[in-house]
């Protein structure tokens, strides 16, 4: 019996495909000591099925595939998995329907043709990713990951992978977050308090972060809870699960993007024009991925 990893396996992909688009995302939120980056690969600690391991995700020269490495722990869950690094890095997405979806529309389509490639990158861990996003709200991508990062230092489980030495700690549970003292952490009071009411719902099991009873019922139940607007219910739905018609019409990255104009847009045009983008696919979310594409290149 080894301990040894098993041989890396294959995740095939539609071209074209953006290796520099999905590093340069999880590149920005990174968190040491969860997450590892290299320049063709990525890599973390995983937690699936219950069973505790880490994955790492290679880029191939000349092929339209990942190569994706795990732990022998990881080997009895592996179609789940590979399913969530498929969802992780879009793998599955259809870039030359999509980019039909939007070719009528003035913005959008030339937007879409220049960079078909483009991906909806989400989380491997819905909680994780919901934790991320209410740290987030009104600062910078930067200011959230030190948050996150303190999080993980104070009440992240120390661990040790002789395979991958620089990934040190789980993201914290429900539990943990829940009843943790949070002074000092860097937040507001009440956005503390929102993080730990959400999290003592999680940890309860009174909320349930899953799509099971749709998209809609999903962000109604979100907004339900104190100090969670649509913009996080939006954005959780998008970065945590992949939903392809997850819109946060009120992000500012979104309401800014070079193709409005000097002026931008506002959330209620925004949302309005959103709608158009509806009919057939809901695929407002790849809508979303370009304009913030256009924002970063602004």
């Amino acid at each position: 019996m080894t301990n040894s990893p098993p041989p890396p396996i294959l995740l095939s992909y539609r071209p074209p495909w953006q290796w520099p688009q999905l590093h340069g995302h999880f590149a920005l939120r990174a968190l040491a000591g969860v997450e590892s980056l290299q320049p063709h690969g990525y890599g973390r600690r995983a937690q699936v099925d219950g069973q505790r391991g880490w994955f790492r995700v290679q880029t191939l020269s000349g092929q339209h595939a990942l190569q994706l490495h795990h732990s022998a722990s990881l080997q009895s869950c592996l179609p789940a998995l590979t399913a969530r690094v498929r969802k992780m890095f879009d793998l599955d997405c259809p870039p030359q329907q999509i980019s039909a979806h939007f070719a009528a529309d003035a913005q959008l389509g030339p937007l879409v043709a220049r960079n078909p490639g483009l991906r909806l990158p989400t989380a491997l861990d819905p909680f994780e990713q919901a934790v991320r996003a209410i740290v987030g709200q009104q600062v910078t991508v930067k200011a959230a990951v030190t948050i996150s990062g303190r999080l993980i230092t104070r009440l992240g489980e120390p661990v040790q992978v002789a395979d991958a030495p620089e990934i040190q700690r789980l993201f914290p549970s429900a539990s943990a977050i829940a009843a943790a003292n949070l002074a000092g952490i860097g937040m507001p009071g009440k956005r503390v308090q929102t993080l730990q009411h959400f999290a003592a719902r999680v940890a309860s099991a009174a909320l349930r972060l899953n799509l099971e009873a749709g998209y809609t019922a999903f962000i109604e139940q979100l907004c339900a809870l104190p100090g969670i607007g649509t913009w996080t219910a939006e954005y959780i739905a998008l970065r945590a699960f992949g939903e392809v018609d997850a819109f946060p019409a009120s992000d500012l990255g979104l309401l800014k993007a070079p193709v409005w104009g000097p002026q931008g847009i506002d959330a209620k045009q925004l949302k309005a024009r959103a709608e158009a983008w509806r009919p057939w696919r809901p695929w407002r979310a790849y809508a979303a991925v370009h304009l913030w594409h256009n924002y970063s290149e602004g």
